[in-house]
């Protein structure tokens, strides 16, 4: 009997690695394809043989991406709204999750009502549209870092993480001490809270360096772009070369067909580039990960 049950830890242990090995292929396989495509001729990945390793090695395209100017403005602007719009994240998110751990916090489950309330319901793009006119706000690069300044989600981990984590008899003990609440927080909570600031730093740094959306709608001037939105105009002017090609004239066909694949490539390496810092950033935090998903698990 104890042979039986070792064979099927070891049948149920193969399945479940297979399954990983599986799906951890299917997650890295498009950021590696994108790196071997980057670095092969661009006409042999039009005609698909690049799969598992580059083929007819160039580095062509990082050299056109290097020289593309618009691509950098939008690097040098996602960084900053990264920078400071996680900043602006984390100095409202963590002193209000803070706030939420007082128990004699009067008003706290109706104020925690209204914060619940905002992450189902919102008054609408239009509404929305005219207030950020209305605060001039409309192409300014601004708009990428202060509407949205917390995700109500990541401000509940927070609570929790600091009930859960912080000892209270910790705290009493600095007030007997004469500290006051910001002293408290400032050498008390913050240092015992690095996991969840590192957790939810990463998670806002994400979407920051990850959204187009604000800049899409609210922002017209060019040198205010973020990377993603460049990205995304690229992918356009692809498709409106491919639909306006004119062939009666060969050689300009050839040349727009070399600037359709060069461009087709240029996509690739784009992209790589774009995901470096987040995949540079990620390992330094991966430690917390386990550790900020369990929070959302806890009672509080």
């Amino acid at each position: 009997m104890k042979l039986k049950n070792n064979l099927q830890d070891k049948i149920f242990l193969f399945f479940i690695h297979f399954f990983i090995i599986i799906f951890l292929i299917i997650i890295i396989y498009p950021l590696y394809f994108t790196v071997i495509a980057s670095l092969s001729d661009p006409y042999k990945v039009a005609l698909g043989q690049v799969v598992i390793l580059p083929k007819g090695f160039s580095t062509n395209v990082y050299k056109y991406i290097f020289e593309y100017k618009e691509l950098w403005i939008g690097y040098k602007n996602t960084i900053l709204y990264t920078l400071f719009g996680t900043l602006w994240n984390l100095l409202l998110t963590i002193p209000c999750g803070y706030a939420f751990t007082k128990k004699g916090l009067k008003g706290s489950g109706i104020l925690m009502g209204i914060f619940i309330f905002t992450m189902y319901f919102g008054g609408g793009m239009i509404p929305y549209y005219i207030l950020l006119r209305d605060l001039g706000l409309i192409n300014n690069p601004l708009v990428m870092i202060i509407p949205g300044g917390m995700s109500v989600y990541y401000m509940i981990l927070t609570r929790t993480s600091l009930q859960n984590n912080i000892i209270p008899e910790l705290l009493e003990a600095a007030r007997i001490d004469g500290a006051g609440e910001f002293r408290i927080f400032g050498q008390i909570v913050l240092p015992l809270s690095k996991a969840v600031i590192a957790v939810i730093a990463l998670f806002y740094g994400v979407g920051h360096w990850n959204s187009f959306f604000n800049a899409l709608l609210f922002i017209s001037d060019y040198k205010y772009y973020p990377l993603q939105l460049i990205l995304r105009n690229i992918l356009i002017l692809n498709q409106n070369i491919s639909v306006e090609l004119d062939y009666t004239d060969i050689e300009m066909a050839m040349a727009t067909q070399h600037r359709q694949v060069m461009a087709e490539a240029m996509k690739y390496g784009i992209i790589f580039v774009a995901s470096v810092p987040v995949l540079v950033a990620y390992p330094f935090v991966q430690k917390h990960f386990v550790k900020g998903v369990m929070i959302g698990s806890l009672k509080g």
